[in-house]
């Protein structure tokens, strides 16, 4: 029995976006900030993939395709990120 359903999801995807976009608003920057939203944007990808890609019940191969792809564009960006 699931705990949650397809909507629940959608509507902490939504929050997250949400919470991402107030911080834009904030006079804040900095390593600490970054690191919120790269977390934010990786649990983001994680639910996308899981749960409107379906693909939380593939082969082991294919999940670490996608979830190695999402974590490397991850840190990419925060690697970027530190160098400038």
């Amino acid at each position: 029995m699931k705990l949650y359903n397809i909507h629940t999801v959608w509507l902490f995807l939504v929050l997250l976006t949400l919470m991402t976009y107030g911080l834009s608003y904030m006079d804040t920057n900095g390593v600490a900030v970054m690191l919120v939203l790269m977390l934010a944007a990786f649990v983001k990808g994680v639910m996308i993939i899981r749960e409107f890609m379906e693909l939380k019940g593939v082969s082991l191969l294919w999940r670490l395709i996608m979830y190695g792809w999402l974590t490397l564009v991850c840190l990419a960006i925060v690697a970027a990120y530190l160098m400038s």
